[in-house]
């Protein structure tokens, strides 16, 4: 039997409230200069001041950066670095969605390992620690806090780098705060949240799962699952966002050991060539894929299911699965996911292209069903 193995390097706090601990931390780390990567959009509002005033009466000097774009380019991230170092900072905190949180790992890892950050492109290209980070996710749905990769884009070649270390990529510290979520736009909190939904259901069927991810991939599908719809009608709803936030947190956990499956990687491809949001990729083609993969293992959908509150009891287990493709359509189209790539400006004349670089990113060592080039032209074709 082969040999599994699971951790998790992130602390995690958690609650309403929560990011009143960043006084304590910054003492503990004796941090006297921070480097803040923060979204544009939350500049100023309650919640910034409030974290600026707890670092004020901890005695930090911050240096700001907000000039961060979706999908972060490797220019944004060394203009951020030479802030960072301008400042002198040893501690980052990053408070902003997953482009936020990325361009901080980033920044960290440069501060400690020099280079450019094209340097450090695939897995484990570093080795000494980055500056230590504080991350406060403002939306619920990358687990960029807690996983063990970056994705910055190389403007010049159009794709996007991942840089990978499960152990020294994540935060040193995730504060899981529902009122930092408050002022999402809906669409964002929805698409954000299917990306989340994504990570937990692909982690659950890839090739690579094990009982502990499997147990932890579950409880965050539920999460999901139950609380979208209500966090997405009302981003006051604090209970609905911490366990979206809960939910997204332990889906950004597993989905790093395990690796994700064909969703995440026609997406990729989609979001690059047509400069769509990832979360809103992965929604468009999750459903085609969903219904691709259940032939491979159907136990496990009918698992998801259950997880998403459809009764399956007594059913045979062909049905039960099925049940989880009609939950996965309902849920996006609950949310207002367009139901075609057309929709959203896609064009077909890329798929040949597309399809092929699918294949060349080899995401068979973790999807469930064997994919071919022409699997993968066939299905932006049902997706389109």
């Amino acid at each position: 039997m082969d040999i599994s193995s699971f951790f998790c390097p992130t602390r995690l706090y958690m609650g309403v409230g929560a990011h009143r601990k960043i006084g304590d931390l910054v003492r503990q780390y004796a941090c006297e200069r921070m480097f803040i990567a923060i979204d544009a959009a939350l500049l100023d509002s309650e919640f910034d001041i409030g974290i600026r005033r707890l670092l004020a009466d901890a005695g930090v000097q911050v240096a700001t950066y907000s000039d961060i774009e979706p999908d972060p380019s490797a220019h944004t991230v060394a203009k951020a670095f030479e802030a960072c170092q301008a400042h002198g900072a040893t501690m980052l905190l990053a408070v902003g969605g997953g482009s936020t949180m990325d361009v901080a790992k980033a920044v960290g890892i440069l501060a400690t390992n020099g280079g450019r950050i094209h340097d450090y492109e695939g897995i484990e290209k570093f080795s000494t620690p980055p500056l230590p980070l504080i991350a406060i996710p403002t939306t619920a749905g990358t687990g960029s806090e807690v996983s063990g990769s970056c994705v910055i884009t190389d403007t010049e070649k159009n794709l996007k780098m991942s840089i990978r270390h499960a152990a020294l990529n994540p935060a040193a510290v995730a504060i899981l705060d529902p009122l930092a979520l408050r002022t999402v736009p809906a669409h964002v909190a929805a698409h954000s949240g299917l990306d989340a939904f994504v990570h937990a259901f692909e982690s659950f069927i890839s090739r690579q799962a094990n009982l502990v991810t499997d147990a932890i991939n579950i409880q965050a599908i539920e999460l999901i699952a139950a609380n979208i719809r209500p966090f997405v009608a009302n981003r006051e709803n604090l209970a609905a966002g911490l366990n979206m936030l809960c939910g997204s947190a332990l889906a950004g956990i597993t989905f790093g050991q395990t690796g994700l499956g064909n969703v995440h990687c026609m997406a990729r491809f989609v979001g690059a060539f047509f400069h769509l949001s990832h979360g809103l990729s992965n929604a468009l083609c999750l459903p085609h894929v969903a219904r691709f993969n259940l032939a491979a293992d159907p136990a496990k959908f009918a698992r998801i299911a259950a997880a998403m509150d459809r009764p399956t009891r007594g059913l045979p287990q062909m049905d039960a699965a099925h049940a989880a493709l009609e939950a996965i359509e309902a849920l996006c189209r609950d949310l207002g996911i367009p139901q075609r790539l057309r929709d959203v400006g896609v064009t077909a004349d890329r798929f040949d292209e597309m399809a092929g670089l699918c294949t060349q990113a080899n995401y068979n060592r973790w999807n469930p069903r064997h994919t071919s080039t022409a699997d993968f032209r066939n299905l932006f074709e049902q997706a389109y």
